[in-house]
């Protein structure tokens, strides 16, 4: 984290941009999950603002789905210290999986069951998205690994901002604990790599600063 900070403020000494904005919030919302303690709801919604800040921007002609695959690929493909290979190949590997084999952070399950439809429709989606993340997995393809994990976060971070989970509940511990830990490491290692090229991301943020 203080090396990401030292980053940023050479950065800012060159001047002010949209990206130095986002890195400065990103950072702030970073800072504050370290200082949640054990505290793994908070600070995986402070991770997960914190990966909005940083990658959130306009792009027009860009479905959302579209914009966050290709966002994950040009970090990994800008990735030339293979720090986000590291963490996927080495250190994560098997809370991935884990997290992967987890119906609970699948959407078509809630789908399904929200819309009382036969649990065949969710289960052979998840089969299909299984065997491709599988094979995402036996490629070491890192990006195509990254969108299907942030997927899953994503539908982690809609129980938990919309209401769909109890504070500190043991029903879902294990997977907001797992996606901590990913996105504590995860993202720190996604800000370097944005920090090493900045001038590929200094695309409009969605909320710019507007002065009163």
């Amino acid at each position: 984290m203080k090396n990401l900070l030292i980053r940023h403020q050479a950065l800012i000494t060159q001047g002010r941009t949209d990206f130095t904005l986002r890195m400065h919030r990103a950072l702030s919302w970073l800072q504050r999950a370290e200082d949640a303690g054990d505290d793994d709801d908070v600070a995986f919604i402070c991770l997960w603002i914190a990966f909005n800040a940083a990658y959130a921007q306009e792009l027009p002609g860009y479905t959302e789905k579209a914009a966050f695959k290709g966002f994950m690929q040009q970090v990994c493909d800008l990735d030339r210290a293979n720090l986000l290979y590291g963490l996927v190949w080495r250190e994560f590997s098997g809370p991935i999986r884990v997290l992967l084999d987890n119906p609970y952070v699948f959407q078509p399950f809630w789908d399904c069951l929200n819309s009382g439809g036969d649990e065949g429709q969710w289960r052979g989606a998840f089969e299909q998205a299984k065997a491709a993340a599988g094979r995402a997995l036996a490629q070491q393809d890192t990006a195509q690994v990254l969108f299907v994990v942030f997927q899953r976060l994503y539908t982690l971070r809609n129980q938990l901002m919309h209401g769909g989970a109890t504070w500190g509940s043991s029903v879902n511990r294990a997977q907001v604990r797992d996606g901590r830990v990913i996105l504590a490491r995860v993202l720190p290692a996604m800000l370097s790599v944005m920090m090493d090229a900045p001038e590929r991301f200094q695309a409009r943020p969605f909320y710019p600063v507007v002065r009163g």
